[in-house]
């Protein structure tokens, strides 16, 4: 678990700007935040040392990009051995198409979200890829009709 830092005001509406938009210049940031652009730059270094911000990026369109399927997996492991879970995690790791992975309680132990050109890609990603791995016993799917909201940003204070 990671401790939490202190933010005031300033430091949650920069956090809320750049949530929104990660390409502001410092001196909108400055303006949209009523803090000189030195301040902002400051404060922006220390919530990046601090880890608060991880990293910016693009966001990208799934389907533009011919990843029209996305659908969650919810897998569950036969055995519960470190050596199952690392098994699991390392595939986690180098699967491209997996987005998110969730460890969980309740049914499965585990809930992926994946991205995919299609149902053969899907097929072949869980035939040969998913359910050959040490450890895994069931894998259910359910595969993404509409998207009503993706990767809103945080409810920050203020």
């Amino acid at each position: 678990m990671h401790e939490t830092v202190s933010l005031d005001q300033f430091d949650f509406r920069l956090l809320d700007a750049l949530q929104t938009d990660a390409t502001l210049t410092q001196q909108e940031l400055s303006r949209r935040i009523n803090l000189s652009p030195s301040q902002c730059s400051r404060r922006k270094q220390r919530l990046e040392e601090l880890g608060v911000i991880r990293r910016y990026r693009a966001e990208l369109d799934t389907e533009r990009l011919g990843l029209a399927i996305t659908v969650y997996l919810h897998v569950s492991l036969a055995t519960h051995t470190p050596s199952n879970a690392d098994h699991f995690r390392r595939l986690v790791r180098l699967t491209s198409s997996i987005l998110e992975a969730h460890m969980l309680t309740g049914q499965a132990d585990y809930l992926l979200k994946v991205v995919v050109s299609d149902l053969a890609e899907l097929t072949r990603f869980i035939n040969d890829e998913l359910l050959p791995n040490p450890g895994v016993d069931r894998v259910r799917s359910d595969i993404v009709l509409e998207s009503l909201k993706i990767a809103g940003n945080l409810p920050l204070p203020g």
